[in-house]
């Protein structure tokens, strides 16, 4: 009977553990619960990063204002906001996110909270907030 239990909890875990972070995700503000924009994560060399594909709230030129250094007044759109994850057993560390909208660089980790959702969560000190990002079908 244990071993079928086993069996049964590995079974019902299996598809997650093989899922990723890659893909399209439509971010959700964690305050306003309304999706914002359209993140691509993509794999590199073993370390994960995203890159604003679209806008949803605002128009495509936006630039941000707030960002410092060479992003300062750059398209928020084509622009990197998720640098140098590494996957660590079930969690995405170690990297940074931006939020364009603040300028402010945050240390990072992600989740998957299940195949099509995905946990996104910026740091400053002990201090943090999470977002829920949700996965977008790929067009075939």
């Amino acid at each position: 009977m244990k071993r079928l239990n086993l069996f049964l909890s590995l079974l019902l875990l299996a598809p997650l553990a093989w899922a990723d972070i890659t893909g399209r995700w439509q971010t959700v503000d964690d305050e306003t619960g309304e999706a914002k924009s359209i993140v691509r994560i993509y794999e590199q060399d073993g370390q994960y990063f995203g890159e604003v594909e679209d806008l949803l709230l605002k128009p495509d030129d936006t630039v941000c204002e707030e960002c410092k250094g060479e992003r300062k007044n750059q398209p928020v759109v084509g622009m990197q906001i998720i640098t140098g994850m590494e996957k660590e057993d079930d969690e995405y560390e170690d990297g940074e996110i931006l939020d364009p909208e603040t300028g402010k660089v945050y240390d990072a980790k992600m989740w998957l909270e299940d195949e099509d959702t995905l946990k996104v969560r910026g740091y400053l000190g002990f201090f943090y907030r999470t977002q829920t990002w949700d996965r977008l079908e790929e067009s075939k």
